[in-house]
């Protein structure tokens, strides 16, 4: 029988055992869903159009319009609505007669993929309700007028990223009435590093306006001993590009309900960005030898590249290192997920990962390139990308290493990332992914040996610092070059370096020693960090206590490094560095003081004033390393509120916040606001200066609205203090 008689029919998906349903990941692809869904058997005279029936939906997408302003979104260059999750927008709905909540009953449904699930994420449907809770789904009235209302949607801040299709849905006594497939009301979902509950939230406007909006960027390449710049256009927001970077996570195959989580994204981008074994966007050629494709220092910018691969779906010739990365970085600000692409001068490609690079001579000194397979590139471009990582401990997210140019294989394909760059300074890389591969590429030595006539190998020199001298990116705002070594490792030569690179051995780093010995810990001695609680605006103390349960004498070179983190467990700053020697007697324990004083942390405070201490030991006797880490947070004063008079609706009532400065010095421009729905509106109080230890008081008059119970809302926000809140609730009466 001849394989073509089916082309006619639908090709249907192989199923598996394991599923009901073929696996959903092309955003590309829809189903068909019907218009008239009846619930048995319609009598006759039932007419559709006796009902509430959907006229026009307005979707407020141009880029003047609310939506796409509000959204940071004005920019791309599409007719269609394109918003940001976890944040409300609004569209309009205009029915053939007023809609009449009272017997009229409809609801909106999202839909994304060819087999939309609700469980999955992939069918959302949205009954219209009261209150919009923040960061879930919901929808809610905002204003009615003749046969129209206006709805404000809420998207949920993990909801799945990419192109949805709208139905309006409406119920009547027969069967479910829906709006036909219409694709102008198609809706992008983004990442929303604007909102607080989104994996991708950052912190400073000046950083998101750099890592996210900006359109163009710098190339830093050269030696380190000559940096050249160039420019690239990363052309995030121009005609079909964001089809294009969706349609690359079709390409990737990935499972549309993974396609709400930046560390999956990152991860199966990181594969399809080069050609190898996934026939992804650009093939990477190192060899000179361009025939039948284009230079890669010709390209500049990525628009070509990817509206290539867009329409040929074939991988785009050719590529190295930093046009890798200029994709990869319009690809993750196009999503929403803040990007910025990096460069390491002197980058070890470590072939097996032994945190060395073995350069053998021949008898005259000079490189065997045939037995030499490690190599050091003169520079290595790669991406970082802004998450938090819930998947790891606190303190590893923030930015993360990913990598689209195809060194080596990680399970199974060519790809690398995300991997902590917190993880990678402080030598942490057993948490996923690829972190010992970067971790190499930029803290290897170089060990030239020769091999004798009678076979041994003689170590010539060992070079620990040449790999990875420089790391930089652009800087914000600007078009200057930002230098962030430090964030990738310590001082070169200091002790914390060797500190951080023996925590890498330990945690299985391969580094040779000129006999492999098995890693053994040190067993007799114990090591326990305890911070003492303390509020904010005060000194602390934190304690390092060993217990030497051994006969011997020992001593300790130990290192203490303080770090304010965001709530996320993102890390911001070290703003504590301490070492000392402990001198640990035999069988007894020995406690070490460190006092973290409020004027080392409170000019880098955070919000959320929490932070995570490295702690990393040596037992100089035996080198073994001892290591712990922990996360610890500052309470934070709050506001206080009362009221007084009779809580009755329709009568004044006086509300007052008070609030006492309890740090070591005065605050200055703070704003105080108050808000509660239904009791009154927000208000705003600007305060020149609270002085150290002394209270302020606002009071403010209202008119509550409405019965029932009610919250009020207040917070205080100053450059020094921030997250200070306070709220209450109360019972209004009728």
């Amino acid at each position: 029988m001849s394989e073509t008689t089916n082309t006619n029919e639908e090709k249907k998906p192989p199923l598996n055992g394991r599923r009901a349903l073929p696996s959903n990941n092309s955003n590309e692809e829809e189903n068909e869903v019907p218009e008239m869904e009846a619930f048995g058997l319609i009598p006759r005279g039932f007419n559709p159009k006796d009902y509430l029936r959907v006229v026009d939906i307005h979707m407020f997408k141009e880029p003047h319009e609310i939506n796409k302003q509000q959204h940071h979104t004005d920019k791309y260059y599409s007719p269609k609505l394109i918003v940001r999750r976890g944040q409300p927008f609004e569209i309009q709905i205009e029915f053939n007669r007023p809609y009449k909540p009272e017997t009229d009953q409809f609801w909106l449904e999202y839909l994304i993929g060819r087999y939309p699930q609700q469980n999955k994420g992939t069918y959302i449907p949205i009954i219209v309700g009261n209150v919009l809770k923040p960061g879930e789904w919901g929808a809610k009235i905002i204003h009615k007028e003749n046969n129209s209302i206006r709805l404000s949607i809420m998207s949920s801040a993990t909801c799945i990223v990419g192109k949805f299709r709208l139905y309006v849905a409406v119920w009547t006594p027969f069967g479910i009435l829906r709006t036909h497939r219409n694709s102008a009301t198609d809706t992008y979902i983004l990442f929303n590093p604007w909102c607080q509950q989104d994996a991708v939230y950052l912190d400073d406007e000046k950083e998101r306006e750099e890592y996210v909006l900006n359109d163009v960027g710098i190339v830093f390449h050269g030696n380190i001993n000559d940096i050249k710049s160039r420019s690239w256009s990363f052309g995030q927001f121009e005609e079909n590009i964001l089809d294009a970077c969706l349609f690359l996570m079709d390409k990737a195959e990935l499972e549309l309900s993974g396609r709400g989580n930046p560390i999956k994204i990152c991860r199966v981008a990181s594969a399809v960005i080069n050609s190898r074994d996934d026939n992804g966007v650009i093939a990477g050629c190192w060899d000179n030898m361009y025939t039948y494709g284009v230079a890669p220092s010709a390209w500049t910018g990525s628009v070509d590249i990817l509206l290539e691969y867009y329409s040929s779906k074939q991988p785009v010739r050719y590529g190295q290192c930093w046009v890798f990365a200029g994709v990869f970085n319009t690809f993750l600000r196009c999503l929403g997920i803040p990007a910025r692409l990096i460069t390491n001068y002197s980058s070890a490609h470590d072939n097996n990962a032994n945190l060395q690079l073995d350069f053998f001579l021949d008898g005259e000194g000079k490189v065997d390139t045939k037995i030499t397979k490690d190599s050091v590139w003169n520079y290595h471009c790669w991406n970082e990308a802004w998450m938090t990582r819930p998947d790891l401990p606190v303190g590893f997210g923030g930015w993360q290493v990913v990598d689209g140019t195809p060194q080596e294989t990680s399970d199974g394909m060519y790809r690398c990332g995300p991997a902590s760059v917190q993880a990678i300074k402080h030598g942490h890389v057993c948490f996923q992914f690829d972190a010992p591969f970067v971790y190499a590429e930029v803290n290897s030595d170089i060990v030239y040996s020769r091999r004798e006539k009678g076979g041994t190998q003689v170590i010539e020199k060992i070079d620990t610092t040449h790999i990875g001298q420089l790391i930089v990116t652009k800087e914000v705002g600007g078009d200057g070059m930002m230098e962030i070594t430090e964030e990738y490792k310590f001082q070169e030569g200091s002790a914390e370096e060797r500190l951080a690179l023996e925590t890498a051995v330990m945690y299985g780093v391969k580094k040779q020693t000129t006999q492999d010995t098995v890693y053994q810990p040190q067993m007799d001695v114990d090591m326990e960090f305890q911070a003492q609680k303390a509020v904010l605006g005060s000194d602390f103390k934190v304690t390092i206590t060993f217990r030497n349960k051994s006969r011997n004498y020992y001593t300790a070179t130990t290192y203490l490094s303080g770090n304010i983190v965001f709530y996320t467990g993102v890390t911001k700053n070290e703003f504590k560095k301490h070492s000392f020697s402990a001198k640990l007697e035999p069988s007894s324990s020995s406690a070490f003081d460190v006092v973290i004083k409020s004027s080392e942390y409170l000019s880098d405070l955070l919000d959320q004033a929490s932070f995570h201490f490295f702690v990393t030991a040596r037992i100089n006797e035996t080198g073994k390393i001892l290591a712990i880490q922990k996360a610890t947070v500052l309470e934070i004063p709050t506001l206080r509120i009362k009221t007084q008079g009779e809580l009755v609706a329709g009568k004044e009532m006086s509300v007052t916040v008070e609030f006492t400065n309890p740090l070591k010095q005065t605050l200055e421009n703070v704003t105080l606001r108050l808000e509660g729905p239904g009791v009154l509106r927000t208000m705003k109080k600007e305060f020149r200066q609270i002085p150290m230890n002394s209270t302020l008081i606002w009071e403010v008059k209202c008119v509550p609205k409405r019965p029932g119970l009610r919250k009020l809302i207040a917070s205080l926000n100053c450059d020094a203090l921030r997250h200070v809140y306070g709220e209450l609730n109360v019972q209004i009466q009728k």
